[in-house]
């Protein structure tokens, strides 16, 4: 008879890998890596009394100023909307949808004022035209766009720092008399127009989509569409500003030094603006606030605001 062990039919235990026990704090190191570098590379600059630095006689000021919140934005805190998923700066979406805004407001501008040069004599500007088509680059294209091709490409923080080294050049040859920039109240007539269309649309934009939502409190979209508003208002706040000081003569001559503050005061409040949470529910809601009914008011106001003027310098 067999010596043998006999077979109890059961499968021996399984011995787990001596590295089974990593596992949770690969998972831990993930979700840090995350978190801190989600708070670390987190930055809505919405500075009022951020400046443009110093401007030679001659230079618009307002040119400066769009080249400065681009360098800011591109450089100093660092262009994140295009980021790719390994970066923790991939997850966030408030700071992306400011960004972008801002550049939406410089862009309109640099277009408006890039017209204003044709319309003046001697064709388009060439470095305003420039900046203002590097700044309708979209704001999300890293090193690839796959959309297109997935052949290396332009990064959207690239377009947009070429876009303000033009601005820099533009301000360098009005200084050497090389530019043109009209002061007359047709032009900034025109730049406060660019600016009301701008907020016109943004309001609607708002008021369109607090309609459209059923559930507020599940809302993905309304933080989003809140900062690129907020970004938006921000960015028109600083080039109105320092649109006033290149017009200063205009507004003092025809006594609207007032209004224009008012303006000026109304963007600033939109820009301020910075709930912990965005909700977009109805205006007349019981329980959840309309944070996008709240920013629609102020944008409106500073459109009214801003058509009072563009009237009040046609006339």
């Amino acid at each position: 008879m067999s010596d043998a062990p006999q077979s109890s039919g059961h499968a021996p235990f399984a011995v787990r890998p001596r590295w089974w026990w990593l596992a949770p704090g690969l998972v831990l190191a993930v979700v840090l890596y995350y978190a801190v570098g989600m708070r670390l590379a987190h930055v809505v600059d919405a500075d009022p009394d951020f400046a443009p630095g110093p401007v030679a006689a001659g230079q618009s000021r307002a040119a400066a100023m769009a080249a400065q919140l681009i360098f800011r934005e591109v450089d100093r805190h660092r262009w994140v909307a295009n980021d790719p998923f390994f970066q923790p700066s991939a997850v966030l979406d408030d700071m992306p949808a400011f960004q972008i805004g801002m550049v939406g407001a410089i862009e309109r501008f640099a277009r408006t004022l890039d017209g204003l040069a044709a319309d003046a004599g001697g064709g388009p500007d060439a470095n305003l035209a420039r900046a203002a088509g590097l700044l309708k680059y979209p704001g999300r294209v890293w090193m690839f766009d796959p959309r297109t091709s997935w052949a290396p490409t332009a990064s959207s923080e690239k377009q947009y720092r070429s876009a303000a080294r033009d601005l820099v050049l533009f301000n360098d040859r009005l200084q050497a008399g090389e530019a043109r920039f009209e002061r007359s109240p047709e032009a900034l007539a025109a730049l406060l127009a660019a600016a009301r269309d701008d907020l016109d649309a943004l309001a609607e934009t708002a008021h369109a989509h607090s309609e459209a939502v059923s559930w507020p409190l599940f809302d993905g979209d309304a933080d989003d569409l809140f900062f690129a508003a907020r970004g938006r208002a921000y960015a028109w706040s600083l080039l109105l500003r320092e649109l006033g000081w290149d017009f200063a003569p205009l507004l003092a001559q025809r006594d609207l030094g007032s209004e224009w503050g008012a303006m000026l005061d109304s963007l600033r409040a939109a820009a301020r603006l910075d709930p912990v949470a965005v909700f977009a529910a109805r205006p007349d809601a019981t329980f959840l606030p309309s944070h996008l009914a709240g920013q629609g008011f102020l944008l409106l106001r500073a459109r009214a605001q801003t058509a009072d003027l563009a009237a009040a310098l046609s006339r």
